[in-house]
């Protein structure tokens, strides 16, 4: 190692034993890193704490830091010197990753340095990204948020104490800061969730949450849908009742905040798409929320994911459940007590301020309806899918909409 000038080594660099730059960087349990002599004579002479955080030592495991030992490498072949920008944000991101690890600060300054965090990762800099990613930084967000007790989570997000108010706002940002890192980094990192007490805890912040970080878990079941990685913490989201439960009763049913049924869309479309999770979701009511939420959406005049909603039915209408779902639906929360599962449907045949979106797949899920159900074609006719048809037919919808839009017309007429 070349001769280093002691003035100008980083304190990033630098052992918090021997005050020295690191030769063999390793990592504590308490994620802290120190150089391997000092911190093995430290536990040497019958030490069981980290010398920083003091905490006690629950595994003494050393973990090599490849990580600072890249950067101090670099530092070195570059002759002692880093972009001052570069440097700067290592140091910057380390102190405030410190910030989120210790023990010793408050919420409020945990909330603090998580503002900062969202502002330096929506920067313009080319290696930010990157750099967050290598101190370890959705991990370590991660278990922040999911680390907790259940009964620490209901405890809090139900007081109204000033300090428990920055617990949901620290939560809310950690969340938000996951969502910007994620795809930026491996998606493995989410699998840490499919560890029983984090699942828990999960299920704690979507019941007892605010509205903003439960969209943000729906965002979070969305993403585990789209890797092979994360494949089967999907499938075990998709088989959580509780949870499911939770996203069509509170999200899609009983939900007037739009956005937050808005993900709750994207959550339930993203775990459909495996094919193990389907029968479990119509048990869980899926199948009533994506109807409440197409409704709803027919009377709303701005642009919404019922299209997306359309689709995730059609898949679920595979199942018999499904079906019988759809015609036995009865939307207690509508004032208008005709409405009902078909009708629902039908509306989203043909809509005047759509460009068709959601067109094809009202028609795919009528033709499955109403191929199996005397019941379903005559709710059909007397819910004006007829005229809808026909105006979808002379609209500038794509051919295959038009094609299905044809049979359905053939289908109804055995009614007769």
């Amino acid at each position: 190692m070349r001769e280093v000038d002691e003035m100008t080594i980083p304190h990033l660099f630098r052992c918090p034993i021997s005050l020295d730059l690191f030769k063999d960087p390793v990592t504590l349990c308490t994620g802290q890193t120190y150089d391997r002599p000092s911190i093995e004579k430290w536990l040497a002479a019958g030490n069981l704490t980290c010398p920083v955080t003091m905490q006690k030592l629950d595994d003494p495991a050393l973990v090599p830091n490849h990580t600072l030992r890249h950067f101090i490498n670099q530092w070195l072949q570059m002759g002692n010197q880093f972009d001052p920008d570069y440097l700067e944000t290592i140091g910057s991101l380390a102190s405030l990753k410190h910030t989120l690890e210790s023990h010793e600060v408050t919420l409020k300054r945990k909330v603090q340095a998580l503002e900062k965090i969202r502002a330096l990762s929506q920067s313009e800099s080319p290696y930010t990204s990157h750099l967050f990613l290598q101190l370890g930084f959705l991990p370590l967000l991660l278990e922040l948020v999911f680390g907790g007790e259940e009964a620490k989570h209901k405890q809090k997000l139900k007081q109204e104490l000033p300090q428990e108010r920055y617990y949901i706002k620290f939560l809310e940002d950690a969340l938000s800061c996951t969502l910007i890192l994620l795809p930026h980094g491996k998606l493995e990192s989410l699998n840490m969730l499919r560890e029983e007490s984090k699942l828990v805890s999960f299920q704690a912040l979507f019941a007892h949450g605010t509205a903003l970080i439960r969209m943000s878990l729906c965002r979070l079941i969305e993403v585990t849908s789209t890797s092979p990685e994360t494949k089967e913490l999907c499938y075990m989201f998709g088989k959580n009742h509780q949870l499911l439960h939770r996203i069509s009763v509170q999200l899609l049913q009983q939900n007037s905040n739009s956005e937050a049924a808005d993900a709750g869309i994207k959550a339930i479309s993203a775990l459909s798409s495996l094919e193990e999770n389907r029968e479990i979701l119509v048990g869980q009511g899926v199948v009533n929320g994506l109807i409440t939420y197409i409704n709803s959406s027919t009377e709303r005049r701005e642009r919404s994911l019922a299209p997306l909603a359309m689709a995730t039915l059609e898949k679920l209408l595979g199942l018999q459940s499904a079906k019988e779902a759809v015609i036995n639906y009865n939307n207690n929360n509508n004032n208008n007590n005709n409405l009902n599962g078909v009708h629902g449907l039908v509306k989203m045949v043909f809509r005047v301020s759509d460009d068709h979106q959601g067109s094809e797949s009202a028609v795919g899920c009528l033709i499955i309806l109403c191929n199996d159900s005397l019941l379903a074609r005559e709710e059909a006719i007397s819910g004006g899918v007829l005229t809808q048809l026909l105006l979808l037919l002379q609209s500038q919808c794509s051919g295959r909409t038009k094609t299905k839009a044809r049979m359905l017309l053939k289908l109804l007429r055995r009614t007769n």
